[in-house]
């Protein structure tokens, strides 16, 4: 069997906000209207006008995948700048309302809307996903199925939504929980084969539920068209060096379980419903919480397990890959916080939820914009 090739691609959805009213602001459609063929191509609409999804080309190094964040970053910001608004990076917006949203005039948003209603009007988050190249799909499944287990660990890293129509919502990521109002979400379970996935997607596609399999929206998933596995489970991350860090992450536990593979030894698999009750820990206490290790049957603080996660599975392919920089970041993180906390105490310092919107502006803009 052939080694996967461990591309990256990254896909960010940035939130497009009025500098003077720290509201989100409808833009997408000014994009739709351009004549600049690669503004099209690289930047694109998502169900809320206020919405900018970017999509990076395919990288073969976590440094390749950081130019490709800095240039995108780079690029919507002057775009957005032209009309006078500025980009934000983070799960939810600390106060704009989701009722006064506008949705995207294009028909497959459209149908969405009308196929989901107030569930999709609602959906006013942003996430990032990342793509890793997994060519043999057999290989694919297993590594998901393997791969679910670390998804809260990197839920609790990426943490930026505290924060949902103006209150404090006691969790760290309240993304992760609104997502779950859509179908076909949350943790996937394990599968056979890609046959079996395959089997799932085409009844679900001849009944009429879905027009092909990139309705499927888990948290991660063998992506229908493009030969990845997608990891869709993170906030988006606020800083540059967190987007890097958790792509750098995924590209690393498939590429030790594709070792283990290869060594005829794996991982063990986890059902969903426990990897269920950690992703709801992750998203509710982000890393200052507890994790089950569900081989001790114990819970245990999230920081030490995320530190196992690094120093003990993904170790010994980090310098092959080159990314123990970037995969070590997430040390900076479990000391210093995610996004959410930053947010939190940019809130409890000034008791504005505008300082807060202003705080991820600049951070978002770190490294990107001189």
């Amino acid at each position: 069997m052939k080694p996967p090739s461990l591309t990256i691609g990254i896909e960010e959805e940035y939130q497009v906000i009025d500098p003077e009213t720290r509201e989100l602001a409808s833009y997408i459609t000014e994009i739709l209207d351009s004549d600049q063929v690669v503004l099209r191509e690289q930047m694109k609409p998502e169900l809320h006008q206020s919405v900018v999804e970017v999509g990076s080309k395919v990288c073969q190094t976590v440094a390749e995948a950081r130019e490709e964040v800095v240039r995108l970053r780079r690029l919507v910001s002057e775009k957005v700048a032209e009309s006078g608004l500025r980009i934000a990076a983070a799960g939810t917006h600390p106060f704009s309302s989701w009722m006064e949203q506008e949705i995207t005039p294009l028909e497959r948003y459209l149908g969405i809307y009308e196929d989901l209603r107030d569930i999709a009007k609602k959906n006013l988050i942003f996430g990032m996903h990342v793509h890793v190249g997994v060519e043999d799909r057999e290989f694919l499944i297993d590594a998901m199925n393997v791969a679910r287990y670390f998804l809260p660990h990197v839920l609790a890293l990426s943490t930026s939504s505290p924060f949902w129509m103006g209150r404090n919502t006691g969790l760290k990521s309240y993304r992760a929980v609104s997502w779950r109002a859509f179908p076909r979400t949350g943790i996937p379970r394990e599968f056979g084969s890609w046959e079996e996935f395959e089997y799932m997607v085409e009844t679900l596609m001849k009944a009429g539920s879905i027009p092909d399999g990139t309705k499927i929206w888990w948290d991660a998933r063998p992506h229908w068209t493009y030969p990845t596995l997608e990891f869709r489970i993170p906030d988006i991350c606020t800083r540059v060096d967190e987007v890097i860090c958790i792509a750098a992450i995924f590209q690393a536990i498939v590429a030790k379980l594709w070792k283990l593979r290869r060594d005829n030894m794996t991982f063990r698999v986890y059902p969903s419903e426990l990897i269920e009750e950690n992703k709801w820990r992750a998203a509710r206490y982000g890393i200052d919480g507890k994790l089950i290790d569900f081989g001790r049957q114990e819970e245990l603080p999230a920081r030490d397990l995320i530190r196992e996660m690094i120093e003990w599975f993904l170790d010994d392919v980090l310098d092959e890959l080159g990314s123990r920089k970037e995969v070590e970041y997430a040390f900076r993180i479990l000391e210093e916080g995610s996004s959410a906390e930053r947010q939190l105490a940019v809130f409890e310092e000034t008791g504005d939820l505008k300082a807060v919107v202003d705080s991820i502006i600049v951070e978002t803009a770190e490294g990107v914009v001189d």
